[in-house]
């Protein structure tokens, strides 16, 4: 890549990436990199990108674009039950991009590094017409054929979520909409919670193990709530039915709902909430309900899993009426 910013390629490696590399990427000198997986163990490996403009806004923060980046990844690893050792990352830049703002950048992925217990392996750095990209593949751990699928959900399975569901899509509709939190009343300490919740992502890798020793069936709720399970549903051949009046939500997405009805269709479709939706075993939804509240992290059952296909959503919200395809669609 061609200087910019006041800074070409190899410095950009030396100044940002090169600190945060792992022992077997070499000091980043080489063209590719090695890890060695323990005895006994998988790899799980998973991508995601953002993009300014899709994923994220070009005025955003550079340091919490790169968290966010790093941190829709690592949901992926945990509802695989999969531990986080590292990660690729290629990165596209706009051509007048600033050193302030690349610091920034490798200061965010250094903090979640440090958060979440993984390193950098390697990757890519090009210039990018369109704004800034960030392209992340992980690499987790979990024991051998110990990996949840997304299509492993069984007739009479629990459904649990993690965490509050909404809060994220409420937030995006502030953002676009800045006087939207003053026609909802809403509160600053309100307002700021959705915000954040949309800016940076809470991956639940603390669960990764009780995932791995107690879910049939998971998946990460990327897309929306309803629309996710809905995937699970396809893919493990059976029905989910979702109580609504079970779904977590926080006390800033409740007061938004309570100030417009129709935003709980928001919250159940709208995506980037970044929880999991687990289906466990009825014997074992108490050993998964009491790690999550050992680690602090909220977890409730919102329905099960039957014979059939399809996802229902049942309760007398009006809002219920239309969820249109349960999801974001990215094409």
């Amino acid at each position: 890549m061609a200087a910019a910013g006041g800074i070409d390629e190899f410095e950009l490696i030396a100044r940002v990436f090169a600190p945060l590399a792992a022992d077997g990427a070499l000091g980043l000198t080489d063209d590719a990199a090695f890890y060695r997986p323990r005895p006994g163990r998988d790899l799980v490996l998973t991508k995601d990108e953002v993009v300014s403009g899709v994923h994220f806004f070009a005025d955003d923060p550079w340091d919490a674009v790169a968290r966010k980046a790093l941190r829709v990844n690592l949901s992926d690893l945990a509802a695989k039950g999969a531990s986080p050792v590292g990660y690729l990352l290629a990165l596209g830049l706009p051509k007048d991009f600033t050193v302030d703002q690349i610091d920034a950048l490798g200061a965010g992925l250094a903090a979640d590094q440090a958060a979440y217990g993984l390193s950098l392996y390697g990757g890519d750095t090009v210039r990018s017409p369109a704004g800034l990209t960030l392209s992340v593949t992980a690499i987790g751990e979990v024991r051998q054929g110990g990996m949840v699928r997304r299509g492993g959900a069984r007739a009479g399975d629990t459904i649990v979520v993690t965490g509050t569901i909404g809060d994220a899509a409420l937030g995006l509709a502030l953002r676009l909409d800045p006087a939207l939190s003053g026609r909802l009343g809403l509160p600053d300490v309100h307002r700021d919670h959705l915000l954040d919740r949309y800016l940076l992502p809470r991956p639940r890798g603390a669960l990764a193990t009780a995932v791995a020793d107690c879910a049939s069936g998971g998946m990460d709720i990327s897309d929306g709530l309803v629309g996710d399970l809905g995937k699970m549903a396809a893919a493990s051949g059976v029905a989910i039915d979702i109580d609504a009046d079970r779904v977590p939500l926080s006390g800033a997405a409740q007061a938004a709902v309570a100030a417009d009805p129709r935003l709980l269709a928001v919250a159940l479709t709208g995506g980037d909430d970044y929880e999991l939706a687990l289906s466990i075993p009825e014997a074992k939804v108490a050993a998964f309900l009491a790690a999550a509240a050992a680690a602090g992290i909220g977890a409730v059952p919102i329905g099960r899993a039957r014979a059939g296909e399809g996802i229902a959503v049942r309760g007398n919200h009006p809002a219920l009426a239309d969820l249109g395809s349960g999801s974001y669609r990215h094409f």
